[in-house]
């Protein structure tokens, strides 16, 4: 792994990102002049290149923890340009997984269908890993980190007090492959048994043998927050762009809950899942 990887580049339609990595690249340029450092040497000292620190100083290139670490020493900061990195890692998270984020921390209530994958609420991290690192073409191992790093900061939902009412569907199907190995897919199936004993998360298994699905359709998602309102999301509705419409958000309801009825109970879908751990 190097720093001349792809997976830190700032997104240029982040407006709020491309602020915060600018005013940290300039802070370190200041700071590096006033020593009378050369870009070339001060690289040399934390093993970048030259062209490295320039793209960081002109806050094109996302700086990592441990670059504002020895920094912070080299440019004799006194803890300055380590402080910035509660900025930075706010930024590492790519806007979207942001934004959602955000939406996810005031709901009160989650609807949640994935006809793909297990969601990613749910994933364990050794499995979401392993299906970051399926990806063709593949993602550096700095993209998977920060992909898992927005991971886990969404997860935070499940710590939250009060905590939101969280409704998954799960299609059998995801809970078979066995994605990164036996292992993997045995420990996933226990945490799913985990989350499912949670006071405030019901989820359902939609079985393979059903007749008839109301999500064949694609995905949903819809958040609703404590002053009534909701958004909502689905490739088939808005091809994956959040809507806040009545409209549309009538009818993603409308699918959520059909697919609901069509799923097992909770109650039934742990003990299914608990045979398939059993048959793994």
């Amino acid at each position: 792994m190097t720093a001349e990887e792809p997976g830190w580049e700032v997104d240029p339609d982040d407006d709020w990102g491309v602020a915060v990595i600018t005013t940290v690249g300039r802070q370190l340029k200041l700071r590096r002049e006033a020593l009378g450092m050369r870009a070339a040497d001060f690289g040399s000292e934390v093993g970048y290149s030259e062209d490295m620190i320039y793209k960081i100083e002109g806050g094109r290139r996302i700086p990592r923890p441990e670059f504002l670490d020895e920094a912070d020493d080299i440019l004799r900061a006194d803890g300055l340009v380590k402080a910035m990195k509660a900025d930075v890692a706010k930024v590492f998270y790519p806007k979207k997984v942001r934004d959602l984020t955000k939406l996810e921390a005031r709901a009160v209530e989650m609807n949640l269908y994935d006809p793909l994958n297990i969601h990613g609420l749910l994933q364990t991290p050794d499995y979401a890993r392993g299906l970051l690192r399926m990806r063709r073409p593949a993602y550096t191992l700095d993209e998977v980190d920060r992909y898992m790093s927005a991971r886990v900061a969404r997860k935070a939902v499940f710590e939250r007090d009060p905590a939101p009412e969280l409704s998954f569907v799960l299609e059998e199907w995801t809970l078979r492959r066995p994605l990164g190995g036996v292992g993997l897919l045995r420990r996933q199936l226990e945490h799913l048994l985990e989350r499912a004993q949670l006071p405030n998360v019901e989820l359902q298994l939609m079985p393979m043998d059903r007749a008839e699905h109301a999500g064949i359709a694609g995905g949903i998602e819809v958040l609703k927050f404590e002053d009534g309102t909701s958004v909502g999301r689905s490739q088939a509705v808005s091809n994956g762009r959040l809507v806040t419409e009545p409209r549309q958000l009538r009818i993603l309801e409308l699918r959520y809950g059909i697919i609901r009825t069509q799923a097992l109970t909770p109650r039934e879908s742990t003990v299914f899942i608990e045979r398939m751990l059993g048959e793994t």
